[in-house]
């Protein structure tokens, strides 16, 4: 079975990703075509770039980087949940993709993002002109979610968005299944 990973990219104290991110770990399990972990940014914990060398030699000094290649190297496909900050993705999404190169390489990635109006719709666009360059596949489907806080329930940790969005969770998976299977041969070779 294929591995799916669902990072968790914003790292704030007063997040909401993990809430959202939950609601989609649910979304990917009944989906039932992926092997499913979550990982949490935030427990990752990698400081601001540091490797001396560029990731491309993968001749990693730094612990928190070897660690951030296993995480990384063990998936097949990948959803990012995340918010919008200033029209663009978290520093924290694009810090952990600065990090390694060929982890990455050949692997599709899908886009859980929410916001207000905007839904986070502009900070996965960018985030899809980095990911492009590390020979990442971003999926054109993708999870918008307007107007999140209507659909949280923060006593209780929940998030239950409308239907639609199920639906376009499933028409993702399907897609991130696809291209995941189609480029696995790519990496072995």
């Amino acid at each position: 079975m294929l591995h799916l990973q669902i990072i968790i990219g914003s790292t704030r104290p007063t997040r909401v990703g993990p809430v959202i991110a939950a609601w989609f770990v649910t979304q990917a399990q009944r989906h039932a075509k992926f092997d499913v972990e979550l990982v949490d940014l935030a427990q990752v914990d990698l400081p601001m770039f540091d490797e001396p060398r560029h990731p491309r030699l993968r001749q990693y000094e730094h612990e928190h980087t070897k660690a951030w290649s296993r995480i990384v190297e063990r998936a097949d496909a990948y959803v990012f949940v995340q918010p919008e900050y200033d029209h663009g993705p978290p520093p924290s999404i694009v810090n952990a993709l600065d990090y390694l190169v060929h982890e990455w390489a050949y692997k599709p990635v899908g886009f859980v993002s929410y916001g207000g109006v905007s839904a986070g719709v502009r900070s996965v666009s960018m985030t899809k002109e980095i990911v492009t360059a590390l020979k990442m596949m971003p999926m054109f489907e993708t999870v918008a979610l307007p107007f999140f806080a209507q659909h949280l329930d923060r006593d209780k940790g929940t998030f239950t968005p409308p239907a639609v969005q199920d639906e376009a969770a499933k028409v993702m998976l399907d897609e991130l299944h696809k291209w995941a299977t189609a480029l696995k041969p790519m990496r072995a070779s």
